[in-house]
């Protein structure tokens, strides 16, 4: 790679807690994701974004982008086989999140389901399903397990097949990547197949990925009582999304359940660590600095934390904000 001596970085303008870091050695425009043109990339060294940008091809391909790093977890967004041919590196914040995902999911499952005691079915167990797992397990839930790509791993002992979480929850949560090929793909996970085997009307969550969850099968076993009222983050479609989900949902958000302050710092500071590395700058000290996620979290800690039916009035009240209310959520706090 040939690097240049002042970098032009483009940075989506939504990024929190980013102005001001790489100044000393790049010059850095913050742009909102629909000016971020391939016009705009002709002049651009690196772009760090979130994931309303659509990295590929028709964005890149007159650019001399050599980095393409997303402060988020997952990478939907990228064209990740054509970057890779064309020598650009591709970076994203893995775990960053995790803590707010298992904040909003609990949150939610004790402000629904109080104290009694619970099934909870994970479907998915990376870095958010292994902190849901835990805490979980810390609040007294029995906790069952599906993950066929760690299962064929690590061994069978520890998972189950998703048709037995079906059976056996009273609230099944997501917690996996968006993928459509192979043996492993995730489109319609939830769908109505699974429908005759739901035999505890569980609550379905999705603060994974729209797709998914199948709508039109989640929306059929909520109507024929297979189902109980849903937690719904991530939508089929979103930022267009389903009038009637909203209004069955228990709650229902803006794709907002990773939305901490914490979180939000620590993909910031992995997403520019990934630049300085590559342009072989040092890496900044950024603000806030933030912890590890805890051990375990208590109930009432939880509850204190977060009301999602704040958001999901906010949401119901102006259903077409959704990217609105998305990119000007304040940041709430992680739960300690």
């Amino acid at each position: 790679m040939n690097t240049p001596a002042h970098p032009h970085i483009v940075v989506e303008a939504n990024i929190p807690f980013i102005r001001g870091v790489m100044e000393s050695w790049a010059t850095v425009d913050y742009l909102q994701p629909a000016q971020i043109t391939p016009e705009v990339m002709q002049n651009a060294d690196a772009l760090v974004t979130r994931t309303r940008v659509k990295c590929d091809a028709a964005l890149l391909g007159s650019s001399p982008c050599s980095i393409v790093a997303s402060a988020t977890i997952g990478l939907d967004h990228v064209d990740i086989p054509w970057c890779e041919a064309r020598g650009i590196k591709v970076c994203n914040a893995p775990g960053c999140n995790a803590p707010a995902v298992a904040q909003y999911v609990l949150s939610s499952v004790l402000r629904l389901r109080g104290s009694k005691p619970l099934t909870l079915g994970i479907v998915g167990v990376g870095n958010v399903g292994k902190i849901v797992e835990r805490w979980a397990r810390a609040l007294g839930m029995e906790v069952l397990l599906c993950d066929p790509p760690r299962a064929r791993r690590k061994g069978q002992e520890a998972f189950v097949s998703l048709s037995e979480i079906a059976g056996r929850a009273d609230v099944i949560t997501f917690h996996t990547p968006y993928t459509t090929v192979g043996e492993d793909s995730t489109h319609h996970l939830f769908n109505s197949s699974l429908l005759p085997l739901l035999r505890r009307k569980p609550i379905i969550i999705n603060a994974a990925r729209g797709a998914v969850v199948d709508t039109a099968a989640l929306i059929e076993a909520i109507t024929t009582g297979k189902a109980d009222a849903p937690v719904i983050d991530c939508w089929e479609g979103e930022p267009n999304i389903s009038p009637l989900l909203l209004e069955k949902a228990a709650y229902a958000t803006p794709h907002i359940a990773g939305y901490s302050r914490e979180g939000k710092a620590r993909a910031t500071k992995m997403a520019v660590e990934a630049v300085c590395r590559h342009f072989g700058e040092e890496v900044p000290r950024i603000e806030p600095e933030v912890p590890d996620a805890p051990a375990s979290v208590t109930a009432q800690a939880l509850i204190d934390s977060y009301d999602p039916a704040i958001d999901t009035r906010a949401l119901r009240a102006r259903p077409d904000a959704f990217e609105e209310l998305r990119s000007t959520y304040s940041l709430r706090p992680e739960p300690m």
